[in-house]
């Protein structure tokens, strides 16, 4: 790609080096342009180094633990309570975190010398030019011809009294703490919340969840219910409809004032969101527009109020999943560099990596009847699927939602254990607009979860208690 015939290469600033900003880092000198990357802090932005990578680690030894205390098969099996070396355990986490930022960030920089890297805080001067000011104060005037903003976003903390200045926790102080407190309590009710409270509780803390609502309000309500059942069954208290009116922090403990009395913990997790990070570009200079939250306002070619200058990944309104931001970093490359590419969303799976786990894919009965569609919809309880049964684990249940009268399905919500790896084969059956009668034409392997896609389907048609095992 160049420039008005010139021969010099296209010139892309991209700020930020996290998902969105490394795809399209790369696809836009694939594509024959120039880059300069500029980072403010850490490469390789929130998912590698204080998200979605350690997190899932934490998790995961969290429910190794869980199992040898306790299991359905615990008559035959000998449980034990482990003993939790927790400075161990986060030695090994940011091993794995340091290994794959070096080796799918850092040395992929290194390796690319069409990318520049600039250590430092960029903001603009006007919608060609941004002013980089590195720690030690030195500044760079970089010229672009096309701009991508995929600066991430940063935990969103309520403005609740006493909580500034008060010690708490957000998520990346909680994966990085040294320590298991004895007493946690955690403010939020999605996904970071959820995820964390469990780990800590798994990994031996006492933790009590605030809920302003209830668990994952913005979904179905069987999810909430669901998982809410799964917690309170493993001892982790959930307050629904409870909020924290009042925090205060002495001696090493916080004392939260709320509706059902005082709480009284060692530490304080805040995870009620994140907010994106735009406050210190100076967009008002370049003329990019944003919404009441700070984030940018973009089309569906990632392109903002500024036709030179894109956004990608969760400092715009897009959903806050590095999948999604990796995606939309890379069509905005394509983009910035003369092609046409938008980003559809509409077969976008979710994944909370809770136990059991959370799935969404399309859309729920809610969200069909506000689009004007009416439904027909099924829930089957794992205690009909025979994997569950095999596993002694029917906690939760898979929905399928369809369009009435076509069949065709438009929706899966699904709160399994191993969801993650069933939501993927929904996406694909819904993008590919089959009808629930068709996906359940379709062979499953038997005794798997997925299965149970399957016999969701047949719900609709049939008495799936009524079917022998494996039938078709």
């Amino acid at each position: 790609m160049q420039r008005g015939g010139t021969g010099v290469p296209l010139h892309v600033a991209v700020i930020g080096s996290g998902g969105a900003a490394m795809a399209a880092a790369l696809r836009a000198v694939e594509q024959g342009a120039r880059v300069t990357l500029i980072e403010r802090g850490v490469i390789g932005g929130t998912c590698v180094n204080v998200g979605c990578v350690p997190s899932k680690i934490m998790i995961r030894a969290a429910h190794v633990a869980h199992l040898r205390r306790e299991s359905p098969f615990d008559d035959g099996i000998e449980a034990f309570s482990p003993a939790i070396r927790r400075d161990r355990l986060l030695a090994q986490q940011q091993a794995r975190v340091d290994e794959l930022r070096h080796a799918k960030y850092e040395n992929i920089l290194a390796d690319t010398p069409a990318i520049t890297v600039l250590r430092g805080e960029g903001r603009f001067q006007d919608d060609h030019s941004l002013l980089v000011r590195e720690r030690d104060g030195a500044e760079h005037h970089v010229v672009f011809d096309r701009c991508l903003i995929a600066t991430g976003a940063s935990p969103a903390i309520p403005p609740i009294p006493g909580l500034q200045g008060a010690p708490y926790w957000t998520s990346q102080e909680a994966l990085e703490s040294e320590t298991i407190p004895p007493r946690l309590a955690v403010i939020g009710s999605s996904v970071v919340a959820v995820e964390l409270a469990q780990a800590f509780a798994r990994l031996g803390s006492e933790v009590t969840i605030l809920a302003r609502s209830t668990l994952f309000f913005r979904e179905d309500p069987a999810i909430g219910e669901a998982v809410t059942a799964a917690f309170r069954a493993e001892g982790i208290k959930v307050l629904e409809h409870t909020q924290a009116s009042n925090v205060t922090y002495a001696d090493g403990e916080f004392a939260l004032a709320t509706g059902q009395g005082e709480l009284r913990v060692d530490r304080l997790l805040v995870a009620t969101g994140r907010a994106p990070n735009t406050q210190a570009l100076a967009l008002e200079a370049a003329g990019v527009a944003v919404n009441a939250q700070g984030g940018v306002v973009i089309d569906k070619a990632m392109r903002t109020s500024v036709p030179n200058i894109y956004a990608a990944g969760d400092c715009t309104d897009q959903p806050q999943f590095v999948y999604v931001a990796a995606a939309a970093g890379t069509r905005a490359a394509i983009n910035m560099t003369g092609g046409e590419a938008v980003l559809d969303l509409a077969t976008m799976p979710a994944v909370v990596f809770s136990d059991p786990q959370v799935a969404t894919v399309g859309l729920s009965e809610a969200d069909a009847h506000q689009a004007g569609i009416e439904t027909d919809s099924r829930l089957l309880t794992l205690d009909n699927v025979p994997r569950a049964l095999a596993n002694f684990d029917t906690r939760g249940f898979i929905k399928l939602v369809a369009e009435a009268g076509s069949g065709r399905l438009i929706g899966v919500q699904a709160v399994t254990p191993e969801a993650g790896e069933i939501i993927q084969t929904a996406a694909l059956a819904i993008r590919a607009r089959m009808t629930v009668g068709e996906l359940g034409d379709q062979l499953f392997p038997y005794l798997t979860m997925v299965e149970g896609l399957k016999l969701a389907a047949q719900t609709f048609s049939k008495d799936v208690t009524q079917l022998s095992c494996c039938a078709g």
